[in-house]
């Protein structure tokens, strides 16, 4: 059996990455990776627990005790802490607004990099992220950097919610998008930046299969480099 290839997706707030790699690795057959429910399940578990979120230390006390779990589910995968599902909780706008703070934490990245590195050893594996092809999945053989414009990605993330039944204006999500997009780009550790060796995708104008069509065939061509 060929040993499948690292496919690392990142980009921006709701540039579609999880879309995409949820589909890139269904269509493979590879195993999918979401980084970024990892970042929020330690998000809503520190703010159930009402710590500082700034506070270090006292973040890493509670990723030391978490216990994070995926498992199979239709539409999407299933995220659970420890016995608890938390699928639709870590999407919740509290969340959403305060991972971003968690994920500039040096230690929460170390911990959490580690962890996301020992489930890509095997190969096979697609993930996303912001950081994946540059500082969790360096040597990706497969590297794509997601785009879309801010207005585009505020309707797509407007359209989520009011599918989960969250009432948030439209114009509330372009402004958290763009405090997101600048709390990403600039974190000391880890920002959020194109890797010099990903293909730069924008969807904006693209229907989610027209992406993952493109992916697919940038990982079939890669795939015949490999070998």
């Amino acid at each position: 059996m060929t040993v499948g290839l690292q496919i690392a997706i990142d980009g921006p707030a709701s540039a579609g990455k999880s879309t995409v790699a949820k589909q890139v690795a269904k269509q493979l057959h590879y195993t999918y990776c979401d980084t970024g429910a990892m970042y929020r399940a330690l998000t809503l578990a520190a703010l159930r627990a009402k710590v500082n979120l700034t506070d270090e230390s006292a973040v890493l006390a509670i990723l030391k005790t978490l216990q994070i779990q995926f498992k199979p589910g239709s539409p999407q995968q299933r995220v659970f802490i420890g016995e608890q599902e938390v699928t639709q909780a870590i999407r919740q706008p509290e969340v959403t607004n305060n991972v971003s703070t968690v994920a500039a934490l040096a230690g929460v990245r170390r911990q959490l990099v580690r962890q996301q590195q020992q489930i890509a050893q095997q190969g096979s594996i697609v993930m996303d992220g912001r950081d994946i092809g540059t500082a969790v999945l360096p040597q990706a053989q497969v590297k794509i950097f997601l785009v879309a414009s801010v207005a585009e990605r505020a309707r797509r993330r407007y359209q989520e919610n009011v599918h989960k039944g969250i009432d948030t204006p439209l114009a509330t999500l372009q402004k958290e998008i763009e405090i997101r997009d600048q709390k990403d780009s600039t974190r000391k550790v880890s920002p959020l930046t194109q890797a010099k060796d990903a293909v730069r995708v924008d969807t904006t104008a693209l229907s989610i299969d027209q992406v993952v069509a493109k992916i697919i065939a940038i990982t079939n061509e890669k795939q015949k480099d490999h070998k």
